[in-house]
């Protein structure tokens, strides 16, 4: 109903936008109305392209199952592959198995084991219900879709806008890789960021490791350290209702550091290499 109401208001564009406010508020209060009460939950992330005779499709299935025995509601992105997986094994289980679906420009279909099941429109929206209501997040396989959850949520935790959790990556041949480009080159190399934040996750191939370090995360023996203790008058360290800390807002510095000059015509100016490239293309040419 929203959608078709902004439909009608092409040439207001003000009007689309406090429109489009209200399209995000109702999905907002959708996602909350309908997991606020799942309890305990675990995030599962994975490839939409991985066939049921994958590996780690058996893998993700097992896991969810796993924790579907130990009372974890289990969220996915409630799509094929990975999710299609994760969410099979916690309602075959019994338990609950979330799909937070999305619409996209070419069709896709929804997977048939969800016991709860949302249609968001806005990735931000979606992104907000698969941390807020997670104790744990764990990463199989995937694509691009895959590593900004992976990151997201780690960046959350490493800026404490969200407490400390389990993420754990599944599939050492997979993860490895982008594992020791992190050491030896994102903190070694460019020091972007420390031996501290490397410690946010873990790495395994076994669905019952998997498990039993959420479950312990639970009964309060996670790897990660806790979060500082943050004093409950300061509204800036306090919980906000979509689940990250309301945080401090930043003030622009009055201070300005000398900077060295910009090059005078940069409509012109060209890299130093372009001429060494335009002559390698003039002997290739040749």
């Amino acid at each position: 109903m929203l959608y078709d109401h902004e439909s009608t208001m092409n040439n207001d564009l003000t009007a689309r936008d406090m429109w489009r406010v209200f399209r995000i508020m109702a999905e907002f209060v959708e996602g909350f109305e309908a997991l606020a009460s799942i309890g305990p939950a675990v995030t599962i992330f994975g490839s939409a392209r991985s066939p049921r005779r994958d590996p780690y499709y058996k893998k993700a299935r097992l896991l969810a199952a796993l924790l579907a025995r130990k009372k974890f509601a289990v969220i996915t992105g409630g799509g094929p592959g990975i999710m299609e997986a994760a969410n099979s094994g916690a309602h075959d289980a019994g338990g609950v198995s979330v799909g937070l679906n999305i619409s996209l420009p070419h069709e896709q279909h929804a997977n048939p084991y969800q016991t709860i099941a949302l249609n968001h429109h806005y990735f931000f929206v979606r992104k907000t219900m698969f941390i807020k209501y997670s104790h744990a997040v764990v990463c199989f396989p995937g694509g691009y879709g895959t590593m900004d959850e992976c990151f997201e949520t780690l960046t959350l935790i490493q800026t404490l806008k969200i407490d400390p959790r389990p993420v754990v990556l599944i599939g050492r041949d997979y993860w490895q890789g982008l594992i020791d480009w992190l050491k030896k080159t994102m903190r070694n190399k460019f020091h972007n960021i420390g031996s501290e934040d490397l410690k946010l996750f873990r790495l395994t191939d076994d669905p019952v490791e998997a498990c039993d370090m959420i479950v312990q995360a639970e009964e309060g023996r996670c790897w990660q350290p806790t979060a500082p203790a943050f004093s409950g008058v300061n509204p800036a360290r306090q919980m906000s209702p979509e689940g990250t800390r309301m945080g401090v807002i930043p003030q622009i510095s009055g201070e300005k550091i000398a900077q060295s000059k910009l090059p005078p015509d940069l409509n012109h100016h060209q890299p130093k290499t372009s001429g060494s490239r335009t002559a390698a293309k003039k002997r290739l040419i040749k």
